[in-house]
């Protein structure tokens, strides 16, 4: 368990985490929440299905780990854990504001559900589209879901607005808005570019029939590899939660294990 949930995560999620009243009339005993963390990170990393959880090796059952991801994301743990995780690289002076890159992807949702919609690139099959900005470093800032047909402009401003309030240990208001923006040509609209300049962020959106598409662009890149670590995490490569609510936690907290090795390459 503790290879799953290292000392350092648990010490910063355990203070989020909302509070169980003890049950008058006594039970079975709670199961901890440590044990349903790790549950939860090893469903996120292998894919298993939860029925398969190892309960001797984690503590507890997949249905309890189910029931606690649930739970927390309606309690706003993993969105105030992605915060504590971006403040942590703050004040080591490892979030790079100066630049930003925005861009999308696409995965299959099996069970269908919110959030999701045909996919054109999959011959039409429900899907989900993910969408990302990230900082100069790749460092995951703000995520939304649509379903896949979804266009990629309608959730710039969206996705912008997704990143949380980051206190800088300065005075004035926490920082949430880089000073560019990158993104392809898919974001090259007007309406784009005036979105960026309302939130004070300077738009780098490559232009339909001038730049060249053989490559992604020297800062657009950056946001691709985002994308394909979290396609790392095997629950993720297709959607399997009916439940939107789920599997947005479940890609929070893949944002968060990614601050996490940020943490570990800028902050050694």
């Amino acid at each position: 368990m503790d290879a799953l949930v290292p000392d350092d995560l648990w010490a910063v999620i355990e203070p989020l985490l909302p509070f169980e009243p003890e049950k008058p009339k006594g039970g079975r005993p709670r199961a901890s929440d440590r044990a349903a963390l790790a549950g939860i990170i090893l469903v996120l990393r292998t894919g298993m299905q939860w029925k398969h959880l190892p309960r001797s090796e984690v503590g507890c059952s997949g249905k309890t780990s189910w029931r606690r991801l649930g739970t927390w994301q309606a309690a706003g743990v993993w969105a105030a854990l992605h915060r504590a995780m971006l403040e942590q690289l703050q004040d080591a002076d490892a979030l790079n504001w100066s630049r930003a890159a925005l861009d999308s992807a696409s995965l299959p949702a099996k069970k269908g559900g919110c959030a999701t919609g045909p996919n054109p690139t999959d011959r039409g099959k429900p899907g989900t589209k993910r969408h990302l900005v990230v900082d100069a470093n790749g460092t995951p800032l703000g995520l939304t879901l649509t379903g896949a047909n979804c266009n990629d402009s309608r959730m710039l401003a969206a996705t912008l607005d997704a990143v949380p309030g980051v206190r800088t240990g300065r005075r004035g208001r926490p920082r949430c808005r880089p000073d560019k923006l990158h993104a392809d040509k898919g974001y090259d609209y007007r309406r784009c570019r005036r979105e960026c300049r309302a939130r004070s962020i300077t738009p780098r959106i490559a232009r339909r029939g001038i730049e060249s598409c053989q490559h992604l662009g020297r800062h657009r890149w950056i946001v691709e590899r985002t994308l394909a670590w979290l396609a790392r995490f095997r629950r993720l490569t297709i959607r399997y939660e009916r439940r939107v609510d789920l599997h947005l936690a479940f890609t929070t907290l893949a944002c968060v294990l990614i601050c996490r090795a940020q943490i570990d390459r800028f902050c050694p």
